[in-house]
């Protein structure tokens, strides 16, 4: 990895230690359902995102317009992702619920560059997301047994944690792709954000009363709105302008590590020698992608991505052969598409 993809690495890697305590400070506050937390949490966060970003909202609005179904899809799932990655935690347990969603998220990421771009994805990436998972298993399997656990709980809890995997996966690619098509980092956060958090606003409507109830819970909420949410996707903006989403969502793997500890730590959740194997394995997965090229070079030209809502007013351009440095993720509009 050159210089500029060393600190993307290095921002995402950050975010992902500040992402990995909300598990653990959702717990200060029993009384507020995780739809609440969830809403309050990205919901607060997306619309400071936005706030912040209006200069360069204006100046993009034009790229913005031609690009509306992309801004649409992301902020779908942005909408979706905090309520169901929450919800996973609820009934999981902090462990499980954050292990299902992150390990999960590499692989629906590659699956949209490689489907959707016609990207191919190094083996070295191949072999870091596999470790990532492996690891992430080996914690999964390794959280004991709790009330939250049992019955239908945990099966649920799983369910939820693909589906947070998923769009977690889907909104970074669509900011990745606004970035790609000259939107800029602020504005491509700003507008999917921005408006995921819109879509948040009735569901903290209706259920955001037990957050002001207590003290507790309102400082909770607030903390992670301005802490994880806000500043945790600063940094996660500016690391997605240097690397591709399929490396971003492979970092991120380091967010389910974190959230085992604490939980472990404070939450009183147990962890077995498989579990510190996990996280090993977790650690590794990180020195392997400071290390390895994240895509393979082409070797010919790449047809235009599949036609699909999002994306089919921006073809990508055609590729041809390159050489292995610099990359072509090395600046914010140097991706596919630019």
């Amino acid at each position: 990895m050159n210089r500029a993809q060393l600190a993307g690495v290095a921002a995402i890697t950050v975010t992902s230690l500040l992402w990995g305590t909300t598990g653990t400070a959702a717990t200060f506050a029993p009384d507020a359902g995780p739809l609440a937390i969830g809403a309050a949490a990205l919901g607060i966060g997306g619309l400071l995102q936005a706030l912040i970003a209006l200069p360069a909202l204006r100046a993009a609005g034009p790229v913005l317009r031609r690009h509306a179904g992309l801004v649409a899809l992301g902020a779908l799932a942005v909408a979706v992702y905090p309520l169901a990655f929450y919800s996973s935690m609820h009934l999981a347990g902090v462990s499980v619920g954050a292990v299902v969603s992150l390990a999960s998220a590499p692989l629906a990421s590659g699956l949209l560059e490689r489907v959707v771009e016609a990207r191919p994805l190094s083996r070295w990436w191949m072999l870091a997301a596999g470790l990532g998972v492996l690891g992430s298993t080996l914690l999964c399997l390794s959280t004991a047994g709790g009330p939250e656990e049992a019955g239908l709980a945990t099966p649920a809890g799983v369910l939820l944690g693909l589906v947070a995997g998923l769009t977690y996966a889907v909104y970074s690619w669509a900011v990745h792709r606004l970035m790609s098509h000259r939107a800029g980092r602020a504005a491509s956060m700003g507008a999917v954000f921005g408006a995921g958090g819109l879509l948040l606003m009735p569901v903290l409507v209706l259920t955001g009363a037990s957050l002001v109830a207590s003290t507790p819970a309102f400082l909770v909420a607030g903390y992670m709105a301005l802490v994880p949410m806000f500043l945790g996707y600063l940094l996660f903006g500016f690391g997605l302008s240097r690397v591709p989403a399929s490396t971003a969502t492979t970092v991120t793997l380091s967010e389910p590590a974190v959230a085992t500890v604490l939980a472990v730590v404070i939450v009183g959740e147990r962890l077995t020698p498989l579990g510190w194997t996990g996280l090993a394995v977790i650690c590794a997965v990180l020195v392997l992608l400071a290390l390895a090229p994240a895509t393979a070079p082409a070797t010919s030209p790449v047809p235009a991505p599949v036609p699909a809502p999002a994306t089919a007013s921006a073809p990508a351009p055609p590729r041809g052969t390159r050489n292995a440095a610099p990359q072509r993720h090395d600046t914010e509009n140097s991706f596919p598409g630019a």
